[in-house]
């Protein structure tokens, strides 16, 4: 037997490129970084001080990535399942210790994502002072919309960040208040690892995250780059 039988070929996950002139592409996705507590609003709701404290950093798998229009099912193991709609850069050239002022150039593009939290889980691990891993890196909890290039709409520094459940608005915000900016971002992050292509970076959420429940349909929009729709199993149980 094998490697090939006991394990069969990773499957790559790729997020469609928007391209103008319907242009079939797609983004190989590498890893996914997330960045905590990145709009002061949403700082102090979780508790804590919008100051600059330097940017800290998490991980999801690439494969939580879920494309526009997924049904997904309810996840298992939480009773606090909530939304955090997020700007995704996507890394486009490799780097490291990358200056601010040249940060942008490694940029391929933006996405608007989710970044699915099974809170009770993140709460419970942070009282113990335990990892929170399993709080924000489970299965689909990264939904994507299709990446729009740079070289269509250019870099963006200010625009309005919005989510919908069940047409609601929950989460609406510009660009302009995050705390640290994509270029500071990239060039933090890039201190501790070299980016590589592939590579996403979800920038932090604005205030109003809160519960989904079954049966919600959860639309999360950032004027100029696009809109990533999903929609949750109504019943946990099915016959």
């Amino acid at each position: 037997m094998t490697i090939a039988d006991v394990v069969p070929a990773l499957h790559t996950v790729r997020v469609p490129v928007a391209d103008d002139g319907g242009a079939s592409r797609t983004f190989p996705v590498r890893r996914i970084f997330c960045v905590g507590r990145n709009y002061a609003e949403h700082a102090r709701e979780m508790g804590h001080d919008p100051t600059r404290e330097a940017p800290f950093f998490f991980t999801k798998p690439a494969d939580a990535v879920v494309g526009d229009g997924a049904a997904l099912p309810f996840p298992t193991m939480t009773e606090e399942l909530h939304h955090e709609v997020e700007l995704v850069v996507a890394i486009g050239t490799g780097g490291d210790s990358i200056p601010v002022e040249r940060a942008l150039d490694h940029v391929f593009g933006y996405a608007v994502g989710l970044d699915m939290t099974r809170r009770d889980i993140q709460r419970a691990a942070k009282e113990s002072g335990r990892p929170w891993d399993l709080g924000k890196g489970f299965d689909r909890s990264a939904p994507c919309s299709a990446i729009m290039p740079v070289a269509t709409i250019g870099h963006l520094s200010r625009g309005s960040i919005r989510l919908t459940v069940n047409g609601e608005v929950r989460q609406d915000a510009d660009l302009s208040d995050l705390i640290w900016s994509v270029p500071e971002i990239v060039s933090d992050l890039s201190r501790f690892v070299r980016l590589e292509p592939g590579d996403l970076i979800m920038t932090g959420t604005p205030a109003g995250v809160g519960p989904v429940h079954h049966g919600d349909e959860l639309v999360g929009a950032i004027e100029g780059v696009g809109t990533i729709r999903v929609t949750y199993e109504a019943c946990r149980y099915h016959g």
